[in-house]
């Protein structure tokens, strides 16, 4: 099986498991799982967020999920517990469908860490 055909197989699969446990059924987007997963990282599951929290929780997870891939590096937790980093490396410039790609492979490499999908 080729990468992409295995990417696309468990990205397909990811995107059916969260939709189902997090917006009934409706197709969760990229936006919404970067979401979810900033809202993972933070550990604060149950709180309601301000739309300026909304964007630096999708902040924390771009940084997380790319940081196996030497862009970002973890930093500290601030007095508020959220997670900090810094920029290892600048992303080189990518096309949208590129950029899209690299998330979906991140996100994927995430949950398979996480062993939440095989």
């Amino acid at each position: 099986m080729s990468r992409d055909t295995q990417l696309k197989e468990r990205w397909e699969k990811l995107v059916e498991i969260l939709s189902n446990q997090f917006s009934q059924g409706e197709d969760l987007d990229l936006d919404a799982i970067i979401y979810l997963i900033g809202v993972q990282e933070l550990g604060k599951v149950h709180n309601k967020f301000k739309k300026d929290e909304k964007v630096n929780l999708m902040h924390i997870a771009i940084c997380r999920l790319l940081e196996p891939y030497g862009f970002y590096a973890f930093d500290y937790f601030d007095a508020d517990g959220w997670p900090h980093y810094k920029v290892k490396e600048e992303l080189p410039p990518l096309k949208a469908g590129e950029q899209s790609v690299l998330m979906k492979e991140a996100i994927v490499n995430y949950f398979l860490e996480r062993e939440f999908i095989d």
